[in-house]
């Protein structure tokens, strides 16, 4: 298991604060979910934006890092693309990566952490153990794993570790459109983009911010 990932995200997403914004961000959480592709293409574009004013993410995505989509909770059927996908084609779309690599698979399924009670929500070790990546000839220099949503970054954090096995020279970095804010009561503000790690600790993982 690695110790730490960078990660990177643009949106907040509150659970269960009031107000305006507070419910925007669940609108936000829920389309993004539904997996639309024009509402990919709309936020994908305001990723790119950020990338270009915000020193936050100067050196974040790059124009030859491979997107590696991750996995949704199931092992992957042939039935379209799933949201973190289509997140990462609309990415591409916008010159934020070379590629589009969907190597990383599920191969059991494990259960969603947002229909999971606390004290079973799936482990950092029991993400890792569900994943499979792909053998590549050639393999990228740079990956930027790409998710939809980022709760605590037990699953990033074992992609990542997952990634990191098989191709110990890569360097590895995620992002997430939305991050969730479940200890706050609430968020001031929905386009909030930050940088930050995600790191093992204590036999779990942690993110910050």
């Amino acid at each position: 298991m690695i110790r730490s990932v960078a990660y990177a995200s643009c949106y907040v997403y509150s659970p269960s604060g009031t107000g305006a914004v507070c419910a925007r961000s669940r609108l936000l959480r829920t389309l993004l979910k539904a997996g639309d592709r024009a509402f990919m293409r709309k936020y994908a574009l305001r990723v790119r934006q950020q990338a270009a004013e915000s020193p936050l993410w100067a050196d974040f995505f790059d124009a030859t890092a491979a997107l590696v989509p991750v996995p949704r909770s199931t092992p992957y059927v042939a039935a379209g693309k799933w949201p973190a996908e289509n997140l990462a084609v609309a990415l591409l779309s916008e010159g934020l990566g070379s590629t589009v690599w969907p190597g990383l698979h599920r191969i059991r399924a494990v259960r969603r952490s947002s229909t999971s009670a606390p004290g079973a929500r799936p482990t950092v070790h029991l993400h890792y153990e569900s994943l499979y990546i792909e053998r590549l000839k050639s393999p990228p220099e740079r990956i930027v794993l790409i998710d939809d949503v980022v709760t605590r970054g037990r699953t990033l954090l074992a992609a990542a570790s997952c990634i990191h096995d098989a191709l110990p020279c890569a360097e590895i970095r995620a992002f997430a459109l939305v991050r969730t804010m479940g200890f706050i009561t609430g968020v001031q503000r929905l386009l909030d983009p930050c940088r930050g790690e995600i790191r093992w600790i204590s036999g779990d993982a942690r993110r910050t911010p």
